[in-house]
């Protein structure tokens, strides 16, 4: 092989404006040059219980069973629910986009008879429906998503949990869209597990996935009748590595750690409810930008996402080609629809260090020059209208 057969790698310059991942911050990327250690150097093992700490002040919870699970929110999502669950088991899940859907099918392959309460895309699934479906089928674990990310909708969940637990079932929710960049306070949710993922509104490279487990779900984790069946995703073994006595279970992503523990402390340092204050301003702004341009979101404005925007597509616009140029022009990322909004929405994340008043700015005025440039019929002043959003909020 010659030089040329081994090009440098692509380091193209992008503003992140998808569905995640967000924008890392310099001092993260750095701390991941962090030279290497063990797994179970004992600095390491200092660096554990500092990050779990840390999870805890994120998620608003006193948990003691709070950690990281190795991959991305996927991996989250099927440890939670494989790990409740055993065959046999009812589970039911609120179902109103793709990450609904997803649990579904988790909890159907570890063997669960899985009810699903359905609602229409952009739209929360109806609580009181949840409700009348706990009572009717007795599930032994109740999941929800509170931030849907392919339809840009927050679920409200503490009426969900309730009632879950007033016929004994355990709720698992999917914050991994929205924690860190909206509120969510676990132990006033009454949610027994929540997960997240470290590359959305906490801003860390993919790859890990905080969960938090309270009492009840570790009971369960205590009571059950046969090993959990995915060994790497067993929280009864991270725990014994997270914890003491430290038991080896897998060769841990230590660079992942240090970039974790660095995100983390971003996060505490700006103070959440700072960073959630400046996430809603951002999607104030980028709703005044849209609507001078005349153009509207796909989802309920009563339960809108402040994080995940899924921007309508103007009649007569090829939504794929706009996504093209802006990224070629740009370097603007923003997501294209997923399932039954495909085609029909550009969803456009502004998550954690990318949700930031330049980046509503630049967005908003490539995209009314290309809509233009494109044929589509839109308005104009979509940069005065957000910057008069960001102005009011600095009053």
């Amino acid at each position: 092989m010659t030089p040329a057969d081994r090009p440098d790698l692509p380091a193209p310059r992008r503003i992140l404006l998808g569905p995640g991942p967000s924008d890392v911050p310099a001092r993260v990327l750095r701390a991941m040059a962090t030279p290497i250690v063990s797994h179970l150097d004992p600095e390491m093992l200092v660096l554990l219980d500092r990050i779990a700490a840390q999870l805890r002040e994120v998620f608003r919870t006193t948990n003691r069973l709070t950690l990281l699970m190795p991959g991305t929110g996927m991996s989250a999502m099927e440890g939670a629910i494989v790990n409740l669950v055993e065959p046999g088991d009812t589970v039911l899940v609120g179902t109103c986009g793709v990450f609904g859907r997803r649990m579904a099918d988790i909890a159907r392959r570890a063997g669960a008879e899985v009810v699903e309460v359905e609602a229409p895309w952009g739209r929360i699934v109806d609580p009181d429906a949840m409700r009348r479906a706990i009572a009717e089928h007795r599930p032994r674990v109740v999941a929800i998503v509170h931030g849907e990310t392919s339809t840009g909708i927050e679920q409200p969940v503490a009426e969900i949990a309730a009632a879950a637990r007033d016929h004994g079932a355990l709720t698992v929710v999917d914050t991994v869209a929205s924690l860190g960049g909206v509120p969510f306070d676990v132990d006033a949710s009454g949610a027994d597990v929540v997960y997240s993922g470290s590359q959305k509104c906490l801003s860390c490279p993919p790859g890990l996935a905080p969960i938090t487990l309270g009492p009840r779900a570790e009971e369960r984790l205590r009571a059950r009748t046969r090993p959990v069946q995915s060994f790497y995703l067993d929280l009864t073994l991270l725990d014994r590595y997270w914890n003491e006595p430290h038991v080896y279970h897998h060769t841990a992503a230590t660079s992942l750690y240090y970039a974790m523990y660095e995100g983390l402390r971003v996060v505490l340092e700006e103070g959440l409810e700072r960073r959630i204050a400046r996430h809603a301003a951002c999607h104030r702004a980028l709703l005044a930008g849209l609507e001078a341009l005349g153009i509207g979101l796909a989802s309920d404005p009563e339960h809108r996402l402040p994080v995940l925007n899924p921007v309508e597509v103007p009649d007569g616009v090829d939504a794929h080609r706009v996504r093209r140029r802006l990224l070629a022009e740009h370097g603007i990322e923003v997501g294209a629809g997923l399932g039954e909004l495909a085609d029909r929405v550009w969803r456009v994340g502004l998550m954690g260090e990318s949700a930031r008043p330049n980046n509503v700015l630049l967005l908003l005025a490539a995209l009314e020059r290309i809509l233009r440039e494109e044929g589509a019929r839109c308005g104009t002043g979509a940069v005065e209208a957000a910057a008069s959003v960001f102005g009011s909020a600095a009053d």
